[in-house]
């Protein structure tokens, strides 16, 4: 255990790459509070500092992590950093990195949620998320053409995003089984030598391994070690686990603290893709099968994550706070969420730490397999007909008032009411994509005008 969590590692890895424990504190923080604009935003800044300024591992090394952390489940961006900070200072390394990139996520959230529950029906708040609503659109139709843009650089990729859209939209196949499927495709084609599925260049950083601070040595702490493993495994999977135990145990699996703490655990093992992908999912089960919250809270949730630093993926803190502050038992209800949206940020990030801390030796063993390159960029394809279906789910929800289930030889999903489109919201969605995909506008400055938009418009009684 004290192999796990010394902070003796900083001493050692200071004499391997002379990177101090506290200049790295100084740096993940400054990198934590730059990480707006969604995995795509927060990786850049990542590898900006990481890789191009402070030259702490070389473009190889940095995009071989990447690959790793886009496979696993979970947040890729927070996972890129624990994986980043164990190379560098060990677990202890590890822990600060992804500590610290999720904790302004986790104040500002539980502030701002604190906020939605005690003000959210005031109607100028009201006013404020109608506004928000049409930039998280924009946002999710951004991230389908940038993440478009970089995986479907052939017809066989175009091809699986096509196929995973109408499996999950038309025919609501479960996500991680397109995810699977992805994969294996991926990496069988890339082990019989297609040229679809090779890994595609890179632009970025150049510096090699040896001009980095960490250099082509492996340390010794990245080495695969089978006891190591297991203690890790141990140790993480009863820190994860043994609270929902507790919790199931005591209150019973109808209790919604016990609801929050085992969705968001399977939550944890099936969000392959990030955020955007999964969050239709997590939306749907939310709002159609534990009537947590409605389609407009889970998207003012969802804006609430966009504009503040960190995982997008700290949507699920917002939810878990909703879920319990409407079902606390005797507990009053800002009590309540506080405990939900933690419990459900515990369950959501510790399996993070468990994938980094026991797969990363194994992964970096690993660097150069084509196997591996050729099932990411298959899953990424897929991924972006995911995001794709997420795109329209929230536009059904957002621009209509109404949508009308159609069911029958294998299909499943809603359709939108024409007649009940809302003309202002579709302006206002319209106008965002506009300015943040066509004029480059930032998000912060879209965002701004699209909120005073939003209260101008409930003024003139429109929304």
């Amino acid at each position: 255990m004290t192999e796990l969590v010394s902070s003796t590692a900083s001493t050692e890895a200071d004499a391997t790459h002379g990177v101090s424990f506290n200049e790295a504190f100084k740096v993940w923080l400054r990198v934590a509070l730059l990480s707006f604009g969604g995995p795509a935003g927060q990786i850049a800044v990542m590898h900006r500092i990481i890789v191009d300024e402070k030259r702490w591992v070389s473009e190889s090394r940095f995009l071989h992590a990447l690959n790793y952390c886009m496979l696993l489940p979970g947040p890729e961006a927070q996972q890129l950093a624990t994986y980043i900070g164990w190379l560098m200072h060990r677990t202890a390394g590890g822990l600060m990195a992804g500590g610290l990139f999720i904790l302004p996520g986790i104040v500002a959230i539980m502030a701002l949620s604190w906020i939605y529950v005690s003000f959210g029906h005031v109607w100028f708040v009201e006013a404020l998320f109608f506004g928000l609503k049409a930039v998280v659109l924009a946002i999710v139709i951004q991230a389908v053409v940038r993440v478009g843009s970089r995986a479907l650089r052939n017809n066989v990729m175009i091809a699986l995003a096509a196929i995973a859209f109408i499996a999950i939209f038309f025919f609501a196949v479960p996500f991680p089984l397109i995810i699977i499927a992805a994969g294996v495709i991926g990496y069988l084609g890339a082990r019989t030598g297609r040229p679809e599925f090779a890994a595609a260049g890179h632009g970025g950083g150049k510096n090699g391994d040896g001009d980095s601070a960490l250099g082509e040595v492996l340390p010794d702490h990245a080495k695969p070690n089978a006891r190591r493993t297991i203690v890790t495994a141990l140790v993480w999977l009863a820190l994860w686990l043994i609270p929902v135990i507790a919790l199931v145990a005591s209150l019973g699996a109808a209790n919604t603290f016990s609801q929050i703490a085992l969705f968001f655990s399977k939550m944890a093992m099936v969000t392959f893709g990030g955020a955007y992908a999964v969050l239709a999912y997590v939306g749907q089960q939310a709002v159609e099968h534990y009537h947590w919250l409605q389609p407009a809270e889970m998207l003012d949730g969802l804006g609430m994550a966009e504009t503040t630093p960190g995982p997008l993926i700290m949507v699920l803190q917002f939810v878990g706070f909703i879920a319990a502050a409407r079902d606390g038992g005797s507990l009053s209800p800002l009590i309540a969420g506080t405990l939900g949206g933690l419990l459900a940020t515990w369950v959501t990030f510790a399996p993070c730490f468990l994938w980094i801390f026991v797969g990363a030796p194994y992964i970096e063993v690993l660097r150069g397999n084509k196997g591996l390159s050729g099932a990411l960029g298959a899953i990424t394809a897929a991924v972006v007909g995911v995001i794709l279906n997420l795109s329209i789910w929230f536009a059904l929800h957002t621009l209509f008032r109404k949508t009308v289930p159609v069911s029958g030889f294998g299909l499943d999903f809603d359709a939108p009411v024409l007649s009940s489109v809302d003309g202002p919201a579709l302006a206002l969605a319209i106008a965002a994509a506009v300015a943040i995909i066509r004029f480059k506008q930032g998000m912060l400055t879209v965002l701004a005008a699209s909120c005073a938009a939003g209260v101008l418009l409930r003024l003139a009684g429109w929304s």
